[in-house]
């Protein structure tokens, strides 16, 4: 069984090793630009919301090295290498956070795409996946055949996109992503540099000098110190993630017994997940299905009974809200045939009985300052004749009753406002 897990095996000669981690450690000239035209290339595939673009960028990425270089040299008791690999990581990453900040400073898409979003809340799950990711990294640098994990390890370990994450967090002063991403980056640095230290140990690298026995404790106990600063609050963040993904578990399931099961179509679902002690809401909005406050209210009791608690359920039925929705599923192909007429049908009401009233109290107490509200609809006439007219209806509230003159030119700015032919305004 030794044979299957000795590392000794197919090792290179130490010495050739550490040739190549000190030169690759070197970052200037040539290691400049490519981390350079590496961090753009993350950028735009963070901006435009692209993997493949974003993995070739970590695949071309020089940001290991340096890391790789300072596990080495804490395992070996190479203070000088660590300056070194310590100095120019510092220099990587200030280069990468400058030409992301550019970047985004200078680009007209500003909004957070989920290639962002995803390195935003680092958790324990990404600290395994440094660790490991590092372990197989430096397992193949210290092998003859370097084989095929190299790019693989690029790609898991994923240095450079929560870097240029912090920059965009800084080129949109959004300080929460900035901080997320960074704390990220720290986590994958430091698990890297701890896996790199582990291995240098099992391999038996000599020290560099006489190294005494306190000295070897005081990097034991950094290491140690350090590994819990990123742990902490890592659990933290991965007890928020799972309580959220139950969260979405559970509003899934109520939506899909209490709703869909019963063939209601929902046109528009967002929920708000924030922390415990917040409350979280559930919106939703349906096609042909319309609740009263009584229902409502009912709904929301069934979210406790749920396990759903500080939750809170909103109906959204506005007419123009549900046009305007399901207008867009239409576009998207997201609703399908049976539902067409219904939807056809919600938006001729909607363009027959409604008017775009945007600032139009706004506008109408500028002319008017004594008016304190006002109301516009089409009214639908039925007569004895069996024939339907539909006519526009205006409502006002005033400090003082207007005067004919004053409502006869609030009727006139009403139709020009609103274009139409005529309108009846009554005051309330």
């Amino acid at each position: 069984m030794n044979n299957y897990f000795n590392l000794q095996i197919g090792e290179e000669e130490k010495e050739k090793v550490l040739t190549n981690i000190h030169s690759s450690i070197a970052f200037s000239g040539a290691n400049v630009w490519i981390l350079a035209c590496a961090i753009l290339i993350a950028s735009v595939g963070l901006n435009v919301n692209s993997t493949a673009v974003v993995i070739g960028a970590m695949l071309i990425s020089p940001l290991m090295a340096p890391i790789v270089g300072a596990g080495f040299s804490l395992a070996m008791f190479d203070f000088a290498l660590l300056r070194k690999s310590l100095k120019n990581l510092l220099i990587s990453t200030l280069v990468g956070l400058l030409v992301s900040f550019i970047y985004f400073s200078l680009s007209p898409f500003k909004e957070a795409q989920s290639e962002i979003l995803s390195r935003t809340s680092p958790n324990i799950y990404d600290v395994l996946i440094a660790f490991f990711g590092g372990l197989v990294g430096v397992i193949a640098v210290t092998r003859v055949e370097k084989g095929n994990p190299i790019p693989g390890v690029a790609i898991a370990t994923a240095l450079m996109p929560p870097l240029c994450t912090a920059g965009y967090g800084l080129a949109t002063g959004n300080f929460a992503f900035f901080g997320g991403a960074l704390f990220l980056y720290a986590i994958n640095c430091v698990f890297i540099c701890i896996a790199t230290y582990l291995i240098v140990k099992v391999l038996k690298y000599p020290a560099v000098g006489f190294v005494d026995e306190k000295r070897e404790k005081n990097v034991r106990n950094g290491i140690t110190a350090i590994t819990i600063l990123m742990i902490v609050p890592s659990v933290f963040f991965a007890y928020q993630f799972i309580q959220q993904q139950r969260f979405q578990e559970k509003v899934k399931l109520y939506v899909q017994q209490e709703f869909e099961s019963k063939g209601s179509t929902i046109v528009y679902q967002k929920t708000n997940y924030a922390s415990p002690a917040t409350l979280r809401t559930i919106e939703l909005a349906f096609l042909n299905k319309k609740f009263t406050a009584k229902q409502i209210e009912e709904e929301n009791q069934k979210l406790k009974r749920l396990g759903l608690l500080n939750t809170k359920l909103i109906i959204r039925q506005d007419s123009t809200f549900l046009a305007d929705v399901s207008s867009k599923k239409i576009a998207n192909n997201e609703i399908d045939n049976s539902n067409a007429k219904l939807i056809s049908d919600l938006n001729s009401k909607v363009e027959r009985y409604s008017f775009q009233t945007e600032n139009l109290y706004k506008e109408a107490s500028s002319i008017f300052p004594e008016l304190t509200s006002i109301s516009v609809a089409k009214q639908e006439i039925f007569s004895k004749t069996d024939s339907t007219n539909v006519i526009p209806v205006g409502f006002y509230q005033s400090e003082k009753p207007f005067t004919k003159d004053n409502q006869e030119t609030l009727r006139k700015w009403l139709e020009a406002k609103l274009k139409v032919d005529t309108i009846e305004i009554y005051q309330r």
